[in-house]
């Protein structure tokens, strides 16, 4: 029995070190807060001078009492994120 022995090697870039990143954000688009775990619904995207911030809601039965997160929009030649939230689904073809 034979073996072999391969080196395998791995470039961080700025996009793989988010978690989880989107080409972009949309309104609609569930996020999961990595701290707690709870869901979060975009409901709004709007842009400052600089910056872009999304609103979010938490996605549950409780939604239309609960308070909105603003969450600043981190970009990245090609894809989005929202630091701090992971992007819950699957399939980005919309």
């Amino acid at each position: 029995m034979t073996f072999v022995a391969v080196k395998l090697t791995h470039q961080l870039s700025l996009s793989s070190l988010s978690i989880m990143a989107v080409k972009t954000i949309q309104l609609g688009q569930v996020w999961r807060n990595d701290q707690s775990g709870q869901d979060y619904l975009v409901t709004k995207l709007y842009n400052e001078v600089f910056a872009t911030y999304a609103m979010l809601r938490e996605a549950n039965a409780g939604a239309a009492a609960a308070g909105t997160v603003r969450v600043k929009v981190q970009k990245t030649a090609d894809a989005a994120s929202l630091p701090g939230y992971t992007y819950t689904q699957d399939a980005q073809d919309f």
